[in-house]
């Protein structure tokens, strides 16, 4: 879902930039802000590798197992908060200002998140340590980035940055525990999972459907702000075909849909390269280099084509039979 939350940021912020006539380079440079800053709250992840430490290896699903085990432990809490994202994102946006306030700004975005650390310590101990740590450095990093690579200004960035945090956790309802919006407060927006379908497997075709429609949203919100016409390769409809898998692989859940998951964006990213004529080895790889590089839209939307067909005939089969 990391990419996911950064691609609808990135949709919502370039679309919205557009639409109030910033220049394109502003529109894409304002989204892509705003999608990294939408990963940032992942950062409470680094905990789950502790899962490692203690896990006996017995197969790559063993320790896939004991990572996610782990990650339960603290995921989606404290950097997962409504309360946490605007103040969170006026300390990013005071690390971007410049000029003779710069020092003043950038201390004062330090003590802000110095502020939140110490009520995450306190509540949680070494672990808020970490985990509130963990998210104020990417913060930094991605408010670094955007002070020295591109013209947003403080108040922009503090914008783009409420959006891409604020975003996040409402991306998660549909496939795992809600996250804490509400933290450090001990109340709940949501009791449990949103849940699409009681049937396991429709749950998680929905949730990926939902997935697949936001890369959607920001492959169209790109091609509008950058005046591309999508078009779509007629291979895609190729896709259809990974309907066979559903006689092949058990139906996928979330507790287990790395095979469906794996083997689905697979077909969508085969189709979506270039096909290579060459027969020598080092022909054909600059064939397709070259190929994505001129055709790097119309690939992506023919790869996306196909996985939304394969989608499209699998959860049809599941239905009928």
């Amino acid at each position: 879902m990391m990419i996911g939350h950064s691609l609808l940021a990135f949709a919502l912020v370039a679309t919205v930039a557009r639409a109030l006539d910033a220049s394109p380079g502003r529109a894409l440079a304002a989204g892509a802000a705003a999608g990294a800053f939408a990963a940032v709250p992942d950062m409470d992840m680094v905990y789950a590798l502790t899962g490692f430490a203690g896990a006996e290896f017995d197969g790559v699903f063993s320790m896939t197992t004991a990572f996610w085990s782990a990650s339960t432990v603290v995921h989606r809490s404290m950097t997962h908060s409504l309360v946490v994202a605007p103040v969170a994102a006026l300390a990013f946006a005071l690390v971007v200002v410049q000029g003779r306030h710069a020092s003043r700004a950038t201390v004062g975005g330090f003590a802000l998140l110095g502020g939140l650390t110490v009520v995450a310590t306190t509540l949680h101990g070494l672990l808020g340590l970490v985990v509130l740590g963990a998210f104020s450095l990417a913060g930094v990093a991605v408010a670094a980035i955007v002070r020295e690579s591109s013209q947003l200004d403080a108040r922009t960035t503090f914008a783009v940055a409420v959006v891409g945090l604020a975003s996040h956790p409402f991306g998660d309802l549909f496939t795992g525990e809600p996250p804490a919006m509400l933290w450090p407060l001990d109340a709940a927006i949501f009791p449990g999972r949103v849940l699409l379908s009681a049937d396991p497997t429709l749950h998680l075709l929905g949730a990926f459907a939902l997935e697949l429609a936001v890369v959607w949203a920001a492959l169209l919100a790109f091609c509008w702000v950058t005046d591309r016409r999508p078009r779509v390769k007629p291979r895609a409809t190729a896709g259809l075909a990974y309907g066979g898998v559903f006689f092949l692989l058990p139906p996928p859940t979330l507790d287990v849909s790395y095979h469906f998951v794996f083997s689905i964006l697979a077909v969508g990213t085969v189709l979506a390269m270039p096909v290579a004529a060459p027969t020598r080895t080092s022909m054909a790889v600059e064939t397709v280099r070259r190929g994505v590089a001129a055709h790097g839209v119309r690939s992506v939307t023919t790869g996306l084509a196909a996985v939304t067909l394969a989608l499209v005939a699998y959860g049809g089969l599941y239905l009928l039979v």
